[in-house]
């Protein structure tokens, strides 16, 4: 096989990779809905193996994705840096996009080097090669995604005009955060316990800080009398805990899209800080 089918072979397995960790699949899940073998599919994603037009435009509709921007026929999606709104394909590292699924299946401690390697297709050689332990694919990951979720808050913040407005728009990110980017939000939530210091208290003031921009806006929302809520910090903080709570429960496979649950979690929101229904309707702050 010569050098350039080669790379473009690996090319298209990276995108297949971000592709399917996007729509929220395992590298099983996916190999089971085309009816090939999880070694075989493992292959695909590595570039080992060549994968029929046929098969890439059933692959394209079972990951919702343009088979053109699979093939590298078209660009991909915008990058987040343009909009908060936009969530182009997840792109890790091999040791990274492994460590991400087996600890999303598995939990952190269930799952082995060698069973990231694996995943990562690797040797345990190559995946320390670049991580000397597991404890560093974990922190890159919630480095990974308190950044980026706080960057994303921090914009939509910036929109708004107003505690009400800009309350609106940090659960519609919370919101589209943790459904586009479940995989990410739920190993957030579920391995904090994991994380050994100094890393924890770090990655716990991230998480402190997109809590606290949620509750300022709660809070000047009850003084102005836009929220009406007795107890606007707790109120805050069960509306961040909804929002968090979605990569539990939310699938890409499911009837509602990241849009539509987050248009459903703003209005829960309202309720949980309880806005006058004339504010709810209008927007006005």
């Amino acid at each position: 096989m010569g050098e350039n089918v080669y790379e473009e072979r690996k090319a298209l397995g990276r995108r297949l990779r971000a592709a399917r960790q996007t729509a929220g699949l395992t590298l099983r899940q996916v190999a089971a809905a085309l009816d090939v073998s999880a070694g075989t599919w493992s292959a695909v994603e590595n570039g080992q193996t060549r994968l029929t037009p046929e098969r890439l435009a059933a692959v394209a509709v079972l990951l919702r994705a343009d088979p053109d921007a699979l093939t590298g026929l078209r660009a991909p999606a915008e990058s987040p840096e343009t909009g908060w709104r936009v969530f182009p394909p997840l792109v890790l590292d091999a040791p990274l996009a492994g460590a991400l699924e087996a600890f999303v299946e598995l939990g952190y401690h269930g799952a082995s080097i060698r069973t990231i390697a694996q995943r990562a297709g690797l040797s345990v050689p190559g995946v320390y090669h670049h991580w000397p332990t597991k404890q560093h694919l974990l922190v890159a990951l919630l480095d990974l995604t308190m950044d980026d979720l706080l960057r994303r808050a921090r914009a939509a913040r910036a929109e708004g005009d107003g505690p009400l407005e800009r309350f609106r728009l940090l659960v519609e990110c919370l919101a589209l955060f943790h459904t586009h980017r479940r995989e990410l939000g739920f190993i957030g939530a579920s391995e904090m316990r994991s994380l050994d210091e100094p890393n924890r208290a770090r990655i716990t003031a991230a998480r402190q800080e997109m809590q606290r921009m949620v509750d300022e806006e709660v809070i000047e929302g009850r003084r102005r009398g836009l929220m009406t809520t007795p107890l606007p910090k707790e109120a805050a903080r069960a509306v961040v805990t909804m929002c968090t709570a979605l990569p539990q429960w939310w699938s890409p496979s499911g009837p509602s899209s990241p849009e539509v649950v987050a248009t459903q979690y703003v209005g829960f929101a309202l309720e949980v800080v309880r806005v006058p229904r004339v504010d709810a309707a209008d927007g006005t702050a």
